[in-house]
């Protein structure tokens, strides 16, 4: 696509003005720069859900809930010998959320997604900071959350090595709301959101096998009472374990461990765990696959300790079923969980695949009354078209089948409803723009 057509499109898929005049600015810079790369990329995706107990056993007299969403983003790029830069705005809504003719987006759905900058300072090692992805190995512990419409990012910096397939990052994050002039009290409050963060994580490839390890420390803003204002320093949850892949005869094995400890609140320390593996098979063109996950959790009858485990910035979504109902927002300080599953990818054409996924759900640590520890089994369906290039459509279904255990830690929710979950998505990703201007001939 040329500049001036790459330019049109743009203004025809409705972006904001911000982000045209954005575009247009890092295109000039470029031109003055014959070494540099500059790439442009939209990401357009349309989301129709129908939710009849996602996230949640479906109450008694209810109706469910239907909705699109709808993700617009942008992609900036720029790239020479130097330096490489990385801007990406988005909006993101629910059709309907906004009146057609307000003067201005009453959302407030337009934010600023990525903004970073990376300084080669030689041949291994780099500097980048700004707000960024975190993203690494299965995405466990640190991912993207492309799922959500909205993402996930950090304002971070790190100092990155890389030779011969080993690979260092050395994180370093501090959050406040504002610029004051005394103080740094943290009030913006939650359990993914942290006042530092420092983590290190180890990476070594070759062949086809990875090994990676993770050092991660997490510090949250502690105040004198749970409903006081008045700080009283920071207490740290700390996390440490591993990844690797690697494959045995015909077999491909993956898995984890890691394991918190330090603080699980203010008050309360913290001791859990997190092991995985999973054996894929893939004879021709369709993969099997089988797994287990275990996440330790807290007995509800009460310990000294608290014992459960958290992925605190991973892409959990990915895990435990699509149906969210563990991980996702919820499921925090709870009984952990015992996840065994199985799994099909299978093509049903050229550009097509059919994912078929089962969980078997149990409760790792000890239920009120010593109650059955079964919680459920989820069945997960995913077909994926790729139309064409950059275009992509899934369909996808879910059904929990709830045990009566599921209800005593949803709230007391009735676990014999139909508890189920559809969606569409069309995904439109093009390469609006690429130019190498070492060859401008390469467009």
């Amino acid at each position: 696509m040329d500049f001036y057509n790459g330019f049109k499109f743009l203004k025809m898929s409705g972006m904001k003005s911000k982000s045209f005049l954005l575009l247009l600015f890092a295109y000039t810079i470029s031109m003055v720069d014959l070494n540099a790369q500059f790439v442009v990329d939209a990401d357009l995706r349309s989301r129709f859900e129908y939710r009849h107990g996602f996230n949640n056993l479906f109450p008694n007299d209810a109706d469910p809930a239907a909705f699109v969403a709808q993700r617009s983003r942008l992609n900036i790029g720029y790239n020479n010998e130097m330096f490489k830069i990385f801007i990406s705005v988005q909006d993101v809504s629910t059709w309907g959320d906004t009146r057609q003719i307000l003067p201005i987006d009453g959302n407030d759905s337009f934010s600023l997604f990525q903004a970073w900058g990376q300084v080669y300072l030689n041949e291994h090692w780099s500097l980048k900071a700004g707000r960024q992805v975190l993203s690494y190995d299965d995405q466990r512990i640190f991912g993207g959350l492309d799922w959500a419409m909205q993402g996930r990012f950090h304002d971070a910096a790190l100092i990155k090595y890389s030779k011969n397939g080993f690979s260092t990052d050395l994180g370093f994050a501090f959050s406040q709301e504002g610029q004051s002039n005394e103080g740094t009290v943290y009030n913006i409050q939650g359990f993914f959101t942290y006042k530092a963060m420092q983590y290190a994580h180890f990476n070594k490839s070759w062949e086809n096998n990875s090994v990676s390890f993770l050092l991660l420390n997490t510090g949250f803003q502690k105040f004198t009472g749970p409903n006081s204002d008045i700080p009283d320093g920071v207490y740290y949850r700390h996390t440490a374990g591993s990844y690797f892949k690697f494959p045995w005869n015909n077999i491909n094995l993956a898995g984890s461990a890691y394991y918190q400890f330090g603080k699980a609140n203010a008050t309360t320390d913290l001791s859990a765990y997190q092991a995985s593996l999973e054996a894929g098979y893939k004879p021709n063109k369709t993969l099997y696959a089988i797994g287990i996950e275990v996440l330790s959790g807290t007995n509800q009858d009460g310990e000294s300790k608290n014992k459960s485990f958290f992925p605190l910035y991973g892409t959990n979504h990915k895990f435990n079923g699509f149906m969210d109902y563990f991980y996702v927002g919820n499921h925090a300080n709870n009984i952990g969980l015992n996840d065994l599953y199985a799994k099909m990818v299978c093509s049903t054409g050229e550009k097509s695949t059919l994912l078929v996924k089962a969980h078997y759900f149990a409760a790792n640590a000890n239920l009120t009354n010593n109650s059955d520890k079964y919680l459920g089994t989820e069945l997960d369906l995913v077909y994926t078209q790729n139309v064409g290039k950059g275009i992509k459509f899934n369909l996808g279904y879910s059904h929990m089948f709830a045990a009566e255990s599921m209800s005593f830690i949803k709230g007391g929710r009735p676990h014999d409803n139909t508890n189920n979950w559809a969606w569409a998505q069309l995904i439109i990703n093009p390469r609006l723009l690429q130019m190498d201007l070492k060859n401008p001939e390469k467009i």
